[in-house]
């Protein structure tokens, strides 16, 4: 019988009775949540940064976890999409308004469907084969070695004009993987279904596997709202698990540390831009003289080329001072970069009294608070002024003294 387990992220639950086998299972998903020991033979789990619903063994060992995570689940897919029309029109019905992946199910199918409505897109596909008609142009070298001049198969190479493209490879990986999530909606499932019979002729991507590599033009425009979904749904469903014992499983995952990174890139980008300034995302960069440790901030604000700012972002409540570790590793960053300003960026919390000015250095390191529960237009504008905030310098001595709506500053 399947154990279905109920977390919250970031959040420890009562001691639980828990079999041997559960236990083994449990254990090899330590990313999704932690494991602590108790009298009676109970166990105490607490989620952690990851919110979703996976299934997980077989057999005495079998789970179905379920992370949800501390946002309501409508704020969580506003920070995936940002102001994405995806976003704006009420799809999710309110009996899976309160459920992460039900409800990302939704919105996926609606924006699948909108796209295949217009009709599926095509496109050429370089083939080699062996046909017994001239197609394309002949293959000699290959004719020669496979065939011994032989004119029973004829190796050509050629373009075909076909649906088994990377746009249509990802989509269908996604609605055929969406199918088999807990708690999806009847109608979702059906949608999907339906969408699915669309896309003849193509083989989809499977969990796990690396996506086919895709640019934006001009002709798969209308995709893209719609990708960027079932990108996130694949990449979801890769769960790394730890030890020997490989176990089944299945459902799909979200790390917020990486959403709340994404999310504040794209916000500053987007702020950033029209004042020349560039936010670059995971940059490595050497530590060390020797260069042997490489480093990669969280973000990076460049100006003309060059590093101007360094931002690293903090999925996590600030009550009063930055954890020391925090503090190093901002410093770290920026004596590495030649930099004198470093900033902190929580998801929720007060900061205390700052910056805090680093003794025997003119390093300076900022902590700032974004309310991820407010309004999406609070929240856009209080990233706007954060934006002002980080590029500060460069606008004069005014603007350095200016405090972000929504945050707070001792």
């Amino acid at each position: 019988m399947t154990l279905r387990l109920h977390l919250a992220e970031a959040t420890t639950g009562p001691p639980l009775p828990l079999s041997p086998a559960q236990v083994a299972t449990l254990a090899t998903v330590p990313l999704l949540v932690t494991m602590t020991p108790t009298a009676g033979g109970r166990w105490r789990l607490a989620g952690r940064q990851r919110v979703g619903t996976v299934r997980l063994g077989h057999n005495d060992g079998a789970i179905e976890l379920r992370i949800q995570p501390k946002l309501p689940v409508r704020r969580l897919l506003g920070l995936l999409g940002d102001n994405d029309d995806i976003w704006q029109h009420r799809q999710i019905t309110a009996a899976t308004d309160d459920l992460l992946v039900p409800a990302l199910a939704t919105v996926f199918a609606r924006a699948a469907e909108r796209v295949l409505r217009g009709g599926v897109l095509h496109g050429y596909v370089h083939r080699e084969d062996a046909l017994t008609v001239v197609r394309g142009r002949i293959r000699t070298s290959a004719q020669l070695s496979r065939r011994m001049g032989l004119p029973t198969a004829i190796e050509v190479a050629y373009d075909d004009y076909l649906a088994d493209i990377p746009e249509n490879q990802i989509l269908l990986g996604a609605i055929e993987l969406a199918q088999t999530l807990p708690d999806i909606a009847e109608t979702t499932i059906t949608l999907l279904r339906h969408l699915s019979g669309r896309l003849v002729g193509v083989v989809p991507v499977r969990p796990g596997a690396p996506l086919p590599p895709w640019r934006p033009t001009q002709l798969n425009e209308r995709y893209a709202p719609a990708l960027k979904l079932a990108e996130l749904i694949l990449s979801g469903a890769s769960l790394q698990q730890e030890g020997s014992r490989a176990i089944k499983i299945d459902g799909f995952v979200m790390n917020m540390a990486k959403i709340f990174e994404r999310f504040l890139t794209r916000q500053l980008a987007a702020g950033l831009s029209p004042h020349n300034f560039r936010c670059v995302a995971q940059q490595g960069h050497q530590l060390d003289q020797q260069l042997r440790v490489l480093f990669q901030p969280d973000i990076l604000i460049c100006r003309d080329g060059r590093p101007f700012v360094v931002v690293d972002a903090k999925y996590r409540t600030l009550d009063g001072a930055p954890p020391t570790e925090h503090l190093f590793q901002l410093i770290s960053y920026c004596t590495a970069l030649g930099l004198t300003e470093g900033h902190l960026v929580y998801a929720s919390g007060t900061p205390s009294a700052q910056p805090y000015r680093i003794k025997n250095s003119d390093i300076s390191v900022h902590a700032h608070v974004l309310d991820l529960g407010q309004r999406p237009a609070d929240l856009a504008s209080a990233v706007a002024a954060l934006a002002d905030r980080l590029t500060a310098r460069s606008e004069g001595p005014d603007m350095a003294t200016a405090l972000l709506p929504g945050t707070h500053e001792e």
